[in-house]
Order: C-alpha cells, then sequence, then structure tokens
C-alpha cells in the first residue's frame, strides 16, 4: 500500500484578446517521480507522519481547472476507485515563494529516527513508526502509540533510536526533487505572474489500484 502524487503544473494566461483562462504546461511525472511522503505531508498534508502545518491542504481542485488537468484526474477515477484517488488541492508560486523553510513542524516526528554507529559517527538508516526491537525494550504493546519529547534518545542494541522535530527544508531539500518544479513553475511566472501560476495535484493510492500502472 502506497500514495503518490498526480497532477499538472498549470498557468493563467488571455489568448486573442479572450478572457485569461487555465492552461497545462507539465505533468507532474514528468518533473517529479519520487515518493517522499515528508514533502507530501509538508506540501500538502498527504502522508503526514512528520507532522507539518501543511502548506496547502484539502482545498479541492480549483473551480477554473485547464483542460490538461480535467482530462487527467478522469483517467484516474477510472484507473482508481473513488476512495482511491483523495487529497485534491492546489498551491501557486507567490505561495510557494513566501515559505519559510526553516519552519519547524508542530510536533515530533511519529517515527522515531533510526542510526546506527560507524568510525564517521551516526548514520542514519531509516525511520518507522514501529519496531518490535524498540518496543520489546521500553515496554510498549502491539500497536501503542506514544509521543517522546525532541531528543529522547535510546541505545538499544546496536541501534541509536531519537525523536526529532523536522524542518520544512529537511523534507523539500534545496536540491531534492522538487526543484524542478519549482524552476518551472518561477520560469512561467516569469513570463504570466507568480499568482497565475499553480500547482494544481491529488493522491492515488496503490492498494485500490488493480489496473493502474506503475511508477
Amino acid at each position: 500500500m502506497g500514495t503518490d502524487m498526480s497532477g499538472f503544473l498549470e498557468y493563467r494566461a488571455s489568448q486573442d484578446g479572450r478572457d485569461a483562462v487555465w492552461y497545462g504546461a507539465h505533468d507532474l511525472d514528468s518533473l517529479n517521480d519520487v515518493r517522499n511522503y515528508d514533502a507530501f505531508g509538508c506540501l500538502f498534508g498527504v502522508r503526514n507522519y512528520a507532522n507539518f502545518r501543511p502548506l496547502a491542504a484539502g482545498r479541492g481542485l480549483p473551480p477554473d481547472v485547464s483542460a490538461a488537468l480535467s482530462a487527467q484526474f478522469t483517467q484516474l477515477t477510472e484507473w482508481y476507485s473513488e476512495d482511491g484517488v483523495h487529497g485534491a488541492t492546489w498551491i501557486t508560486w507567490a505561495e510557494v515563494k513566501a515559505v519559510d523553510w526553516d519552519e519547524a513542524a508542530e510536533k515530533p516526528d511519529s517515527r522515531l529516527h533510526e542510526y546506527r554507529r560507524t568510525h564517521a559517527g551516526l548514520r542514519m538508516t531509516g525511520k518507522a513508526a514501529w519496531s518490535a526491537a524498540f518496543a520489546e525494550a521500553v515496554g510498549l504493546e502491539r500497536g501503542e502509540e506514544r509521543e517522546w519529547a525532541e531528543g529522547s534518545e535510546w541505545l538499544i542494541r546496536d541501534t541509536v533510536y531519537r525523536s526529532v522535530i523536522l524542518r520544512r527544508r529537511d523534507a523539500v531539500t534545496d536540491t531534492g526533487e522538487w526543484q524542478p518544479v519549482w524552476r518551472a513553475m518561477e520560469a512561467l511566472a516569469a513570463q504570466h505572474g507568480d499568482d497565475n501560476v499553480r500547482w494544481s495535484c491529488g493522491s492515488t493510492t496503490e492498494q485500490v489500484a488493480a489496473t493502474a500502472p506503475g511508477r
């Protein structure tokens, strides 16, 4: 079971003296096809295990969507059940430009971060909401959830478990998979204006996608 984001980069423009309308510029897959739940949560509140205040969650699709986006979502509803396409929302380039990427999540990551000791120091090996070894060591029951204070740390066997609060730039890094999206939005905004460029998207869930192509 996994969740991915689908959507279109759109811009608003007037042609031949007509009223301005929205046009599709880029499919998300052409710029970013990486499944990154920290980024999804930070931006759109999807799979928000890191507990960010989402920038643009649950706004729904804009009423004036481009023909390209409308066609894509029609196709997605054919591939996925009704519950499999969710979390539709949008964000403008003006909003992205105003983000404080140093803003911290509202509380610690719900997944403890795991590290191994090496000769060069601690090396992160992953993060998980549940670890049998950790649960046994601290006396957690199966399925029991507990919030740990930031900085809490345990050494269990050869693994260090740590409670961490992420910042937005940890989820959406300066050199990560969203940078091609931001560059494309910036280029369109230079021509059409910051408020006339937006990213419109939704989420799809694999478990209900028996006939959908893989990503």
